[in-house]
């Protein structure tokens, strides 16, 4: 900012300019050296590209035609499993007609299914060009009537393909599969495309105004054309596909017979792909053309016919010199390398703290700089007041909670739930006439130093802090994360408090503060356990009458042991939960406050080794 301000002509570029102008630059460069290249080319190796050209698009559109007709193909003959193993029971018609509407919906290459029953009945489901479906029982209730030709089939046979068919809704290529019961078939699906979406797949192939694709049948029919409403030759067409070659009035097409064959396409011609040369209203056409079966019983005619003249302009355009070319690559490489540099250097140090974040070590996140760039500055600001707002939410929200959460996936995990969970409860004896003789800071900084040694021994058994209560503590085990051994580690817990809680009295006789008693209850039971709250503010808490039961056991500790410096009380229900050999010791039942039934009650050695009994849960469990 200060920088901004001393030098005002500083201004921040938008980082979309910089990298429109430097790949503009890079793009411009490039293309001006390549131009300047294909002036110098010779007929030689343009005529080869020519040959690689023609391969690759004739070969393209068959890929494309053959796609399109093999997907038909493969999706009658899932279809035919189904039918054949029985899932669709064609005794139904209802049932069939709700498959072959799901299954048309999936497919967009398919118009129309059909099943002729052995009775030659026909009914199926019509996909019509606005995407409705058209479920049918008699062919006639479908606008316009729904035809098909019916090949001849055995039971083994693959997919027959039938002649193409023409209607008032068009002209139709169609696949028929037997449906096979016993060894018989029974009826016959049939899937239909209308060749109006076969020719949209095939036109996406059409190189330009100059290019013109289409499709001829065996019988010499025209059913696709990409220019059916303006010829290359000039002027509309004398009739719309499907039509008969010489009826349709394309010239160029119409002079096929006529075509003289280029001896300089050999190439082409080897992989059974027909070049031809043709004069038409006076302008020189090349075509390229071959048969596609396996879809008729005539081959189809695929191809692609342009202007004579492009080949001037494709010869210019290809031709270059190796040592330009080598030139313009190397000066692109080096501006692509620096730009690219220069703009990632700014993303790749917002990556390095973004993964700091990411593991929630934001004690390691440090501050992103500004930058002249306006959108990395933006980027760089929301960022840092990401990083401050997540560093103040965590002095709210504990840490490990939060992680659990996210690791396990807020929406899931936090969502309220009934489990068995193990719950401990703490307070401070006395605390309020502890407090009375001290400032609220050294209060505050008391409870804080307290509140430490307790989150760091819950913290350390894997457990969730729920809550503080005044100089209480609520915590629990078993969720987020779910555990068989909250109870063990719940009491482990309630151990390695006892320890830091005597060590840090130590510390604080020595210094001449008082010393510091603690209850403790710990029970297992069932509760609800997740979010509760109202409208944007929420808890991630435990409720229900064990966590009353809990707190009543902590209050306990003052009738039972009242001189312990810890004070560690269970129920039988964690009790229960631990493994043999647990150093514990019956206190009696008891009737807590709010409760109509007793409970029986046990105090754990507060002095006890958490290890020991790591190693006896651990061995209860290996057994």
């Amino acid at each position: 900012m200060a920088a901004r301000l001393r030098f005002p002509w500083l201004r921040q570029v938008p980082l979309t300019r910089i990298v429109s102008l430097g790949f503009g630059l890079l793009v411009g460069v490039a293309v001006s050296l390549v131009l300047f290249m294909m002036v110098q080319a010779n007929i030689q190796n343009t005529f080869s590209l020519l040959n690689d050209k023609a391969i690759l698009i004739i070969q393209s559109m068959e890929r494309q035609v053959r796609g399109y007709l093999d997907q038909m193909e493969e999706a009658v003959v899932a279809l035919k499993v189904l039918f054949d193993e029985g899932q669709i029971d064609l005794g139904n018609k209802d049932d069939v007609l709700a498959d072959l509407s799901a299954a048309l919906a999936a497919n967009s290459r398919i118009t129309v299914l059909l099943i002729t029953d052995a009775g030659g009945e026909t009914y199926g489901v019509y996909k019509a060009p606005n995407g409705k479906l058209w479920p049918f029982k008699r062919a006639s209730e479908v606008p316009g009537g729904i035809q098909h030709a019916m090949p001849e089939t055995m039971p083994s046979s693959r997919p027959v393909w039938g002649p193409l068919v023409s209607n008032e809704s068009g002209v139709f290529a169609n696949v028929t599969v037997p449906i096979v019961r016993g060894g018989d078939p029974v009826a016959y699906l049939t899937a239909g495309t209308s060749m109006t979406s076969l020719g949209d797949a095939v036109r996406a192939l059409d190189e330009g105004p100059d290019a013109t694709t289409f499709i001829i049948t065996g019988e010499g029919d025209l059913i696709v054309h990409s220019d059916q409403h303006l010829l290359l030759t000039g002027g509309s067409p004398e009739k719309q596909v499907p039509s008969p070659v010489l009826e349709f009035g394309d010239p160029v097409l119409s002079g096929i017979p006529t075509g003289e064959h280029f001896s300089t396409f050999q190439k082409a011609a080897d992989l059974g792909i027909e070049v031809l040369g043709i004069e038409a209203n006076g302008e020189e056409f090349i075509l390229m053309r071959v048969p596609v079966t396996g879809y008729s019983k005539t081959p189809w005619m695929i191809g692609q016919y342009f202007r004579g003249t492009s080949v001037s302009r494709e010869i210019r355009r290809l031709s270059g010199s190796a040592v330009v070319g080598f030139g313009a690559m190397v000066v692109a490489v080096l501006l692509a390398i620096w730009l690219g540099r220069r703009v990632s250097r700014p993303l790749r140090d917002i990556a390095e703290q973004a993964e700091h974040v990411g593991r929630l070590a934001l004690d390691d996140v440090t501050p992103l700089p500004r930058s002249r760039v306006k959108e990395v500055d933006q980027v760089a600001l929301a960022f840092n007041a990401m990083v401050i707002g997540l560093k103040a939410m965590n002095t709210y929200v504990p840490r490990s909670l939060f992680r659990k959460l996210m690791r396990l996936g807020i929406d899931r995990a936090a969502k309220a739930r009934e489990a068995e969970l193990t719950m401990l409860f703490s307070d401070i004896v006395g605390f309020t006439a502890v407090s009375e003789h001290m400032s609220a800071a050294e209060t505050a900084e008391l409870l804080n130093e307290h509140f430490a040694l307790l989150v760091e021994a819950v913290e350390s058994e894997g457990g969730t802090v729920d809550k503080f209560i005044g100089d209480g503590m609520l915590a629990f085990w078993g969720a987020p994360d779910a555990r068989a051994d909250h109870a063990v580690a719940a009491v482990r817990t309630s151990q390695r408090i006892s320890h830091a809680v005597k060590s840090w009295n130590q510390q604080q006789t020595v210094a001449g503060r008082p010393a510091m008693h603690l209850r403790i209850g710990l029970h297992s039971g069932s509760v609800v356990v997740g979010n509760v709250g109202a409208l944007d503010r929420w808890n991630y808490t435990i409720v229900g009458d064990a966590v009353n039961v809990c707190e009543r056991l902590q209050s306990l500790g003052r009738e039972v042991a009242p001189s312990d410096e810890v004070v560690i009380l269970a129920s039988e229900d964690t009790i229960n939960r631990l493994p043999p050999g647990c150093a514990c010791a019956p206190v009696g039942t008891h009737r807590l406050r709010g409760r109509t039934g007793d409970v029986e009650v046990w105090k754990l050695d507060a002095d006890g080794d958490p290890e020991l009994l790591r190693a006896a849960s651990g061995q209860v469990a290996a057994e």
